[in-house]
């Protein structure tokens, strides 16, 4: 059986199905979770704090699933194949999960909690601006997915200079990212267009 914090979480991200993250009682949630409202401030502190590990979770989530669409493409594949593959996971799971799609474009719309797309404050003197805590910003995971291909990349042809890789999957990732903000004919189209991209680019060298 799951452990409360996952029936909690699991709880919240159904309530947002039917309603906004305003109407979400913190009391309902726990109802549906079968745990007591105490239970779920010791987990999570306030409904801020609920919000903050929900989009987290959903953001591990899928880059977990970033990671299994490289693993999973055939031994045959190619850089660009990798890449169409990566890309073919977020966009399928931007449409499917609204976190998913709030965390990459940093938009969230009236129905997701403020956490889900984290505004980032002005850089204090001396100090570098950071998200607040537990939220993952768009540029952050743009670092997390490029890192991940680049590394699948690197490994089939190790021969490529490092940099080479990591810009070519980066603009692998951004090129992606266009088409969850503005969407292709098809998923398919945009993942042949991604791959094609990556081939050229490492062909330049």
């Amino acid at each position: 059986m799951p452990a409360a914090r996952e029936l909690l979480l699991d709880a919240a991200f159904t309530a947002l199905t039917t309603r906004p993250w305003h109407g979400v009682r913190m009391v309902d949630v726990a109802a549906a979770a079968g745990v007591s409202r105490q239970t779920l401030y010791n987990e999570f502190g306030s409904k801020d704090g609920l919000a903050r590990a929900l989009v987290r979770r959903e953001a591990e989530t899928f880059l977990a699933g970033v990671e299994h669409s490289l693993a999973a493409a055939p031994d045959t594949a190619d850089a660009g194949d990798r890449c169409a593959a990566a890309a073919l996971w977020t966009l399928r799971t931007a449409r499917a999960n609204p976190f998913v799609r709030a965390a990459l474009t940093g938009c969230r719309g009236d129905r997701l909690p403020p956490a889900a797309a984290p505004s980032v404050p002005a850089p204090r003197a001396g100090r570098e601006a950071r998200p607040p805590r537990g939220a993952l910003a768009p540029g952050a995971l743009v670092e997390r997915i490029r890192d991940s291909v680049a590394g699948v990349v690197d490994a089939d042809a190790p021969g490529l200079p490092p940099d080479v890789v990591s810009r070519s999957c980066e603009a692998a990732v951004r090129l992606t990212l266009s088409y969850v903000i503005a969407p292709a004919a098809s998923d398919e189209e945009a993942a042949t267009e991604v791959a094609g991209l990556v081939r050229a680019l490492l062909a330049e060298g």
